[in-house]
């Protein structure tokens, strides 16, 4: 868990002097402001007042790389920003704190994971985006939850094997949903792996007229009660389109901000982390992405400190694999448009 605790709650005055004085920066910087789904709603509306983008992490990418600003602020964690300076090595790219890690990066160190690669060169290396630009070096794909499953069935359609990384729920979700041989490596998510199957079958009870909307780093436990298991994008498009009034979300709850405009009206309700085995470490809210904040955002902005840099040789590689996803993903837009 982080060292570092998040920022102290502001007043309504402060927040509002914080906001104006990042809306003013971002235009005097050249600046655009690229936030995931799961950072606070402040950061969340910010971006999307200043024409910057909400999104997951693939969206976030694909933004950041075709926006025509100079700088891109992320607001996320370290491997987001990373993520960005791989593909834009021309741009400067700015968090509000390095210090906001991920426990599936963490949990896949590269100093362990690419002598396991070695061992099994026989397989396609397929990681997660919530990786090391030094694993993503090391890795022939990168792949985000919206677009694994297909990935990994084209992969298996060519007859390759798998080797998968960090997040071991996702994986056994994948390899049960596509029949792939995958060996998977052994990371969680805090925060999803922290949802009870138990305690949700119990919650499901009390709400008979609730559909569960889960995403696939949870329990094999909670994704056998779902209704919808899909990437947060998903998860936020099923809310919009379910028949259901009544949601029992299964993911950080940072989602509520945008799941609220889809789906006005509807009840949401944050699927349980308590129960048999719980240490409530995360309580649905990853507390790295909580470090960002506005007053961390507004400062980045006026000195320019907390700038990613990626190792030029680890970019180049990463580039490659990181490339390989967002033509994919291209490929699987494409195909959907031309249906």
């Amino acid at each position: 868990m982080p060292a570092t605790p998040p920022p102290p709650p502001v007043s309504e005055e402060e927040r509002t002097r914080l906001r104006s004085r990042i809306k003013r920066l971002l235009k005097e910087r050249d600046a655009v402001l690229v936030a995931h789904y799961y950072v606070d709603e402040d950061l969340q509306r910010l971006a999307e007042e200043t024409g910057g983008c909400v999104a997951d992490s693939l969206e976030m990418a694909r933004f950041g790389n075709a926006h025509p600003a100079r700088t891109l602020v992320v607001a996320g964690v370290r491997f987001m920003g990373e993520t960005a300076k791989i593909l834009n090595p021309e741009k400067r790219v700015l968090m509000p704190t390095l210090q906001a890690e991920c426990s599936l990066d963490l949990g896949c160190p590269a100093s362990l994971f690419i002598p396991f690669c070695d061992a099994h060169p026989d397989r396609q290396v397929v990681v997660y985006s919530n990786t090391s630009a030094e694993v993503k070096a090391r890795a022939d794909w990168v792949v985000t939850s919206s677009i694994a499953v297909k990935l990994i069935e084209h992969l298996k359609a060519r007859g390759e094997k798998i080797l998968w990384a960090p997040d071991r729920h996702l994986g056994t979700y994948i390899q049960h949903v596509t029949g792939a041989d995958m060996l998977l490596w052994n990371a969680t998510c805090v925060v999803h792996d922290e949802f009870k199957g138990q305690a949700l079958a119990a919650l499901k009870r009390q709400h008979p007229d609730a559909a569960v909307i889960a995403h696939p780093e949870s329990p094999t436990a909670v994704l056998d009660l779902a209704d919808v298991i899909g990437s947060t994008s998903q998860l936020i498009e099923a809310a919009k389109n379910l028949p259901q009034q009544k949601l029992i979300v299964a993911t950080d709850r940072g989602i509520f901000y945008k799941m609220k405009q889809a789906a006005p009206g509807k009840i949401l309700m944050a699927a349980p982390t308590a129960g048999e085995g719980a240490t409530c470490e995360s309580c649905a809210h990853c507390p790295w992405m909580a470090m960002n904040a506005l007053a961390n955002l507004a400062e980045v902005l006026e000195t320019g400190t907390n700038e990613v840099h990626v190792e030029e040789t680890v970019r180049v590689k990463a580039l490659r694999a990181t490339q390989r996803m967002l033509d994919f993903a291209a490929s699987i837009r494409q195909k959907n448009h031309g249906d």
